[in-house]
């Protein structure tokens, strides 16, 4: 008889269920994860909410942590047992996206229809985890081109410590490399949610003498200090475009870091930017944007606008983990609640809802 597990699997919008399955088989350039510990994203929210389109029955999931089960045939330089992580963008870097640079853009689509998928470029395409492929929230996980993918989690490092790596540590410091940050620049982020956290932190490793973190929620904007934001700024409380503009002597930020995917949030960072500045952005956007004239300088002011999808890969992997193993960052204080699969749905409500002062959930089979 084939073997089952649990997974969480999209059912319609608004309903995730946990369901049975079969655990999958493994190819010569795959790896079977028997996943110790993930999470719950926002963009499996936006899917959840049927903002983002997925085939129904799918697994959901893209932030794993766990112990090789069983290797391909052709994967090398691993072992059965061995911890690891696997970014949540996956991409097959022999493509020719990823050879240009652009992995996480590559062309995963066409693998299900029978073609290659080292041919073509489409947006979101290397996110393949509970996108194009079951994913994570299950109790166990296929990598693709687990050769390029897979990432040893160092000695001493806990579930909990990595568990942010694949997806909102990367991210957030993509926000932050994306945002152009020099040695002493001033950089807002805006909303402080996991990635706006993330993307925080990064800018403080990238040299921003000033931080200047935005939310409506004073608990985030607390975990903020500690990631380092030098000033934040409830947007419940004040003006924030004046507020940031008083603050930066009427010049305007050097770069601005969108994190959560509105118009409002969108249109605030670029109204504080500086001519010449950078608006780096991170969120996953559910309707047409639409810039303001004013801000935008009618096109004349020599301003950069730069979207990310999260970079995956086994070396960026493993930069993040050597930050968090060097002691430069904890992400662990993210984790804020601990849930079984059994109760993703559970979780799942908890975490749409943002209850109790949720920020990540660690899900353990």
């Amino acid at each position: 008889m084939t073997a089952m597990m649990k997974a969480a699997i999209f059912v319609e919008p608004g309903r995730i269920e946990l369901a049975d399955k079969p655990i999958p088989d493994v190819g010569p350039n795959d790896a079977l994860i028997r996943i110790t510990t993930t999470t719950i994203c926002g963009t499996d929210v936006h899917i959840l909410k049927g903002e983002y389109p997925v085939a129904k029955g799918l697994t959901i999931g893209h932030e794993p942590v766990g112990v090789i089960e069983k290797l391909g045939s052709a994967v090398q330089g691993y072992t059965e047992g061995q911890r690891v992580i696997a970014g949540a963008i996956c991409p097959n870097f022999n493509s020719y996206a990823a050879q240009d640079g652009a992995p996480s853009q590559d062309g995963s689509y066409l693998i299900p229809m029978g073609l290659c998928g080292c041919h073509g470029y489409k947006a979101t395409a290397g996110w393949r985890f509970g996108n194009l492929i079951d994913g994570t929230q299950a109790e166990y996980v296929l990598v693709p081109d687990a050769q390029a993918n897979l990432a040893p989690i160092p000695d001493g490092l806990t579930d909990e410590q990595v568990l942010m790596c694949p997806d909102i540590m990367s991210t957030g410091f993509k926000g932050a490399e994306n945002a152009n940050i020099r040695i002493g620049d001033t950089v807002v982020v805006f909303a402080q949610g996991p990635i706006g956290l993330c993307a925080t932190a990064g800018a403080r490793l990238l040299g921003a003498s000033t931080i200047i973190g935005v939310d409506g929620n004073d608990h985030r904007l607390g975990i903020a200090k500690k990631l380092g934001a030098d000033v934040t700024l409830n947007f419940n409380n004040c003006d924030v475009v004046a507020e940031i503009m008083k603050l930066t002597g009427g010049k305007g930020a050097d770069s601005a870091i969108e994190a959560l995917g509105t118009q409002g949030t969108f249109e605030s960072a670029l109204r504080v930017l500086r001519p010449g500045g950078t608006l780096s952005s991170l969120g996953v956007y559910s309707s047409d944007l639409t810039i303001p004239l004013s801000a935008f300088a009618a096109g004349l002011g020599d301003h950069t606008i730069r979207t990310a999808l999260c970079p995956g890969g086994k070396e960026r992997m493993r930069r993040l983990m050597n930050i968090v193993a060097a002691g430069r960052i904890d992400l662990g204080l993210m984790v804020t609640h601990h849930y079984k699969l059994d109760n993703i749905v559970e979780a799942y409500e908890l975490f749409a809802h943002q209850r109790d002062g949720v920020l990540k959930v660690a899900i353990k089979p």
